[in-house]
Formats: structure tokens, sequence, C-alpha cells
């Protein structure tokens, strides 16, 4: 029947984009926006906006769209999303918003996530902004990081007329964004640049290079530069690993480090001095979107590469669009298999990874069956590289420098989910930083609720 099927989005090919860093989603045009923005059913009781973390006006958007007001749905998208771009690209929109459509009922839920991909594009394209206060209301308000989380608080708060500083740790911002999300996901000068001076352009301001709890602590912020209120979104940046023999070799990485090594300091081209070792054949520990990006890039440098997971597929907490470019892309992946020892030569470099045989028990707390050990199952798999890809938890520096300021037993800091709001008066924080290691879209939906617990706090 009409209107079951969605309008095929362009990709490169296979072959040819496993050879490149350029971004493997082509996009929509206008023609096929409007063409699949018609497929929308205008549900009176729209689902799909119950799915969205940050409650986007879901058919509003589509609605201009079929329209051809494109400004009209950018500023639409723009109410609710201070990232309207790179949520078209990396938000599991399969779990969230298209996940409640009911066009998916009867055939292939609406592209929601390309559909705000095209309208974010086309924004650029055309230079419509995101509309900015009229004016400020003479309260400042730091923000700790530019990742999702902090990009998202700020944006909202400088809507309201808030005089907005974001503090960045890093030379370049974004966050996870600049330096996690390789580029064939998430191009950096055409869609995280733009991103972030759209954020700018509504009167935030940008430094870089501040490490909070060095180069200056929450509490100074407050008594010495005059800041009514905090937003911590520093993230979680801080590695997970094994604990099993020979993780300390040469050769292995944390994803976190080899992401960041190839997006933010550039190891992948060949004149930046910031190589990493050529690897003919990688391992990465993990199911995750961190791991599938760490294969996929790993594919980019020249390895063979070969995903380890102790589950099956059906566990894979990565985004099925991810694992089925990844497969396309000749990632090969080794399930049901744990690692149980990092093998090196005589000089202390990876040789190999020794692993042993999984099978799925009881469920455990996640909901998910618990992956149980075959007894003498274990064989070894050749690699030069191991990147563990386990999920990280937040740098400490922040809480440790910071007193009144509450954390859980995983160094994670306590606050509301509705407001943001810690233990230390003042003080508010969210995504990563909070939850320990989650999606973009999550920490955007923390971020937005810092921005309104520090609204009402600042409004008493």
């Amino acid at each position: 029947m009409e209107g079951l099927k969605r309008v095929p989005v362009r990709e490169q090919a296979p072959k040819v984009r496993a050879a490149n860093f350029e971004e493997v989603c082509l996009g929509y045009n206008q023609e096929e926006a409007v063409e699949e923005a018609k497929r929308c059913l205008q549900c009176k009781k729209p689902l799909c906006v119950q799915g969205c973390p940050v409650a986007i006006d879901i058919p509003g958007f589509i609605g201009k769209i079929v329209e051809g007001d494109f400004a009209a749905a950018y500023q639409i998208l723009s109410d609710s999303s201070s990232l309207p771009a790179v949520c078209g690209r990396v938000c599991p929109q399969e779990s969230q918003c298209e996940g409640k459509c009911i066009r998916g009922r009867k055939g292939d839920p609406v592209s929601i996530g390309k559909l705000e991909r095209f309208v974010a594009d086309w924004a650029k394209e055309n230079g419509i902004k995101p509309k900015k206060a009229d004016k400020l209301n003479g309260k400042k308000v730091a923000v700790i990081g530019s990742g999702p989380a902090g990009l998202s608080c700020a944006g909202d708060l400088a809507k309201w007329g808030y005089d907005v500083t974001i503090f960045e740790a890093l030379h370049e911002p974004g966050g996870v964004l600049t330096y996690g999300i390789p580029e064939f996901r998430l191009p950096k000068d055409a869609v995280v640049k733009p991103e972030v001076e759209n954020v700018k352009s509504l009167g935030v301001k940008l430094e870089t290079d501040v490490i909070i709890g060095k180069s200056v602590t929450i509490d100074e912020l407050f008594d010495e530069e005059g800041f009514s209120a905090v937003f911590v979104g520093s993230g979680a940046g801080l590695p997970m690993f094994m604990g099993i023999p020979g993780e300390n070799a040469n050769g292995v990485f944390s994803a976190n480090e080899y992401l960041t090594r190839s997006n933010l300091m550039k190891a992948r081209l060949d004149d930046y001095a910031t190589p990493m070792p050529v690897s003919k054949k990688a391992v990465i520990v993990g199911g995750g979107n961190v791991a599938m990006d760490a294969a996929r890039t790993a594919l980019r440098l020249g390895a063979e590469s070969h995903i380890v997971y102790r589950r099956s597929e059906a566990e894979l907490p990565a985004r099925a669009e991810e694992v089925h470019h990844a497969k396309e892309e000749g990632v090969i992946f080794d399930l049901l298999t744990n690692p149980v020892e990092i093998l090196t030569d005589d000089k202390g470099w990876v040789r190999g990874i020794r692993c042993i045989r999984m099978e799925l028990g009881e469920p455990d707390a996640s909901g998910r069956r618990r992956p149980v050990a075959i007894e003498g199952s274990e064989f070894e798999i050749e690699a030069d590289a191991v990147i563990m890809s386990l999920g990280t938890s937040p740098n400490p520096l922040i809480s440790s420098t910071t007193a009144g300021l509450d954390v859980n037993k995983r160094k994670c800091i306590v606050a509301e989910a509705e407001t943001g709001k810690t233990s230390k008066e003042g003080v508010y924080a969210g995504g990563d930083a909070v939850t320990g290691a989650a999606t973009v879209i999550l920490a955007m939906e923390a971020g937005r609720a810092g921005a309104k617990g520090i609204h009402e706090f600042l409004s008493k």
C-alpha cells in the first residue's frame, strides 16, 4: 500500500565508505523530505512526542516541511533542541520517537530523524539561526562542559535572557560530539562546529582550555567571578577496563583514547604530528555504539576489525543502524565471546587475545540474559591492537574540589532528574557526569532539565 514504506535514504556504498572518513548517510534532498513528511499522519495525540526526550513538536515541524516552509520547521525544532543537526544523525530514533510512531504499526515509521537532519542542514545552508532573547536579565550562569548536556543547558538559558558562559577543558568545543563520534557519522566542520556557533549566536560565551577544579574551582566561580548558578555537564571521560592480565601492554587502548586521537587530534591524517600505531588486526571489546565507532575507525585505518562481545547479537546495545553499517563495511563479529587475557610478545606488544566461549543463562539486573562461560572452550585471536570499549565514568576532579557536592559510589554527581539540582546550593548537574555514559539525546534532556531547575532557582 502507498505510504507504508519510507522514502529510502541515499548512502555511500559500503566498499567505498570503508576506505574513507566521509559521512556515510547522504540525507534527503527537498523533494525526498517533502515526500517522506507527507507520510506523517498528524496524530491528535502524537506518541512520537512522548518518545522524544526533549519533547520536540514533531508533527509541527513535519507539517511545515509538507508546506515547504523549512524556516518555520527549523524554529519549531529550535524551540526544543539546541542541536537538531546532531540529533538527526546520532539519536536512537528507532527506540524513541520512531519507535512510537503510529505509522510504524502498519509499515515503516516516519523517518523523523532524517527529516530533522534535513531541516537543520537546510537552515545552515540558508543562514537561518535560532531566535535569541530580546534582552538579558542580568544574571550570570556558568556551564561546565561544551558537550550535548552543556550546550543544551546553555542554549535554553540564553533564550530566557541569562548571561551564560561555557567553560570547556579541551581546546575544541563539542565534548563527545568532537572527540568521540567519528567523522563518518558526525562531520565536525559541516555539523558540530555550526551547531556550536548557533548556540553562541544566542549570546553564549565559550572559553576553552579551562579545567574546572584546576584552572578555577566552582566556589571561585561563585565567589570571585560573580556567577549566580553553575551547571555541571562535564561528561564521563574516565575509561573502564576489565582487569585481566595484559591490559597494560603496548597496543591496548581505551576506546575513548583511540577515538579522541583519531577525531580530536587528527591522528588519522598524515599532515598532523599526532600519529597512532598502524594496526593490521584490531580487536574491539564491547558491543555499544562506541565499540562500533572504534571498530569502524580501525577498519578505515587499515585493520582487519573484530568486535568481541560476550552476549549474542540480540543483546548488542548499539543502534541497529550502526551494527548494520559495521557489518556492511566488513567488521567481523565474534559474539558469545569474552576475553580472559591479552597476550604479548617478548617486547611487551600485543600479539593476541585469549578468549572463552559463552552461553546465555538467566536474565540479570539489566533484563538481559547473563553470559556464562563454557568450561574448556578457550581459544586465541591474533591481534596487534586491543581496544577496550566497556563504558566510562566521570572524572572525579570536579567533585573532589567542590565541598558539599555529593557523589555516589560510581563517582557520579547526585542530582535530581527533573531539575538537575545537586546537594550544593546553586549547583546543578546532568548528562554523563550524573548517569555515567549514555546517549547524546539523554544528555540533552538532562541539560534542558538543568536549565529549567536553574531558571526556577534564580526566579525566586
